[in-house]
Parts: C-alpha cells; structure tokens; sequence
C-alpha cells in the first residue's frame, strides 16, 4: 500500500479541518484501547466526537504512511517534564512518518500533519463573563495584551490555542504551567517555535506550533 500524500517539507504544515457530522463512522477501526476509552464517555455526544475525530485521524494518517487507517499503531514520546511515556503522540513502527496533533471542539476537529514536532488547537470561544477569571492562567505579558482588548473571548480564545498547540507541540501538555511562555506576537515566541493562528469558523479560534525556523499552513 502506497501512501497518497508526502511527509509536508520542514517548516509546512498540513491542516485538515473537518465537522465531525461529516465524518463516517466505523468504530471497528478503531483500537481496542480507543474503543474502550470511547465506552467510558458518559454523553452519548462525546462518545460521538471522540470516535469520530480518532477514525478522521487515521484516515488522515494513513495517506502519509504505507498501511491501512485500521492497521496503525500509536505511541506515546517521553514528557519533557516528567520522563513518563505520556507525551507527544506517535505513530508507532512505521519509520518516516509524520509529526501529528488533533483537537476537537464542539463539533470540529482539527489535524496537523508536520515533518516537525507539531501542535495544533481549536477551541469555542468562551462566554463573555469568564474571560476575566480564566486571564489568571495567562502569562503576564499576556494579561496585558488581554486587558488591553477588554478581556474579549475573541482575545482569550486566540491566546489560547496558541498556548495549547505550543504545550501540545513541546509535549508537556497542561501539565507544565500555563503562565510560564508568552506565546502572543508582541514579544518572541518560544525560542525554537513558531506560531500561527489558523482558520477557523465563527465563535471558534485555532493555531499551529512547530518547532522550525518558519512555518507555513496548508490547508486540505
């Protein structure tokens, strides 16, 4: 089986945003594992988006890489933080294959597909009364810029995607502080990285990080 896409060239990202109502459903091709943490969703809902966006992630993966969306095998990188194989997501076995990062929100789901370390996030803005209280998480620097917008959700969303897909980038995930790295565009980026805000529908915000000197989106 030959792969239908490359490996993005160092510096590209590949990004597929999809609605998860379009994604077919054949929850046989996940893993057992994935099977087994979908059965743990309390909503039916979340059960949904959770089976749907893991059957979009393998079906993306599996044009980069010569085998089948049901035959790929996950791993997990050592966390920068701790050690403990709970880091970055893999794809396990398979020698060249891409970096990769998915989230989901409310009906979206997001992929990034990178020859570099990679994260990616979409988050639904907040309401408009929680945006003062969640401005605590930020860093300074990033306070500031939120104050400066009068705490919009459009602010804090935008600031924290980029946060998250950076986290996620390095690894760590929310496990490493959330005010530690200014992650706006005011001051530089955290040094390595690259951020970018990435095209999302009305009420939500994206972004990418990779670990490169550029960083361009391609969208598919």
């Amino acid at each position: 089986m030959e792969p239908e896409l490359a490996v993005p060239e160092p510096g590209v990202v590949h990004l597929w945003l999809r609605e998860t109502a379009d994604v077919p459903r054949e929850p046989d091709a996940l893993s057992r594992d994935e099977q087994a943490r979908a059965a743990r969703f309390v909503h039916d809902s979340d059960r949904d988006r959770y089976i749907a966006s893991h059957l979009l992630l393998r079906r993306v993966l599996a044009r980069y890489v010569p085998a089948a969306a049901e035959q790929l095998l996950f791993t997990r990188e050592e966390c920068p933080c701790c050690g403990e194989p709970h880091g970055r997501p893999a794809l396990d076995g398979l020698t060249g294959a891409p970096h990769f990062s998915l989230s989901h929100a409310g009906e979206l789901t997001l992929i990034a597909v990178a020859a570099d370390p990679v994260g990616a996030d979409v988050e639904a803005h907040p309401a408009d009364d929680s945006v003062p209280g969640l401005a605590n998480v930020l860093h300074p620097y990033e306070q500031v810029e939120l104050k400066v917008a009068q705490h919009s959700p459009e602010a804090f969303a935008r600031l924290w995607t980029r946060k998250e897909a950076y986290l996620k980038g390095l690894g760590s995930g929310l496990g490493r502080d959330t005010a530690l790295d200014y992650v706006g565009d005011q001051h530089p980026n955290p040094d390595g990285w690259t951020l970018a805000d990435a095209p999302a529908p009305p009420g939500f915000a994206a972004a990418v990080a990779l670990r490169a000197a550029t960083l361009r989106l391609d969208p598919h």
